[in-house]
């Protein structure tokens, strides 16, 4: 499947969504629950983890000339769970919105044909859209926006 160059529209969008989302909530609303275990704000510290991993990824790929993905086994979210919860609210929210700012940018200049490369192996690290809107979607419910 080939890479919609529109990718870097909607990972932009996501990204002002989480810089609206984080402005407008209060210092109660980011320690009001999302799930069973995380906050609003684990949710977005969780979205900054995950965008520097692409960068990691990006950075070892283009260095390489080819896709280096090292595994990052599923359990890292429950294993972070206590760091990330001691990260200070707005910390958390500020993590996001600067990891998801520097991924749009690191994406959209990124060399073609290591991007399709990429993406063809998980679209959802070019994408990033996909992985922030499932969690600014969550944050929205459980405050009921």
């Amino acid at each position: 499947m080939a890479l919609d160059p529109s990718f870097v529209d909607l990972n932009r969008a996501s990204t002002n969504r989480i810089r609206a989302l984080a402005a407008q909530l209060t210092a109660a609303e980011l320690q009001h629950p999302v799930g069973e275990h995380w906050t609003a704000a684990i949710a977005l510290v969780h979205l900054a983890f995950w965008d520097r991993r692409v960068l990691d990824l990006l950075e070892r790929t283009e260095q390489a000339g080819k896709l280096v993905a090292p595994e990052v086994d599923v359990v890292v979210n429950d294993l972070s769970l206590p760091f990330w919860a001691a990260i200070p609210p707005r910390t958390a929210a500020q993590l996001a919105i600067a990891a998801a700012e520097a991924l749009d940018q690191r994406l959209a200049g990124f060399p073609p044909a290591l991007l399709e490369e990429i993406y063809s192996h998980r679209d959802r690290w070019v994408v990033r859209a996909l992985h922030r809107n499932d969690h600014l979607d969550e944050i929205e419910a459980a405050l009921k926006r």
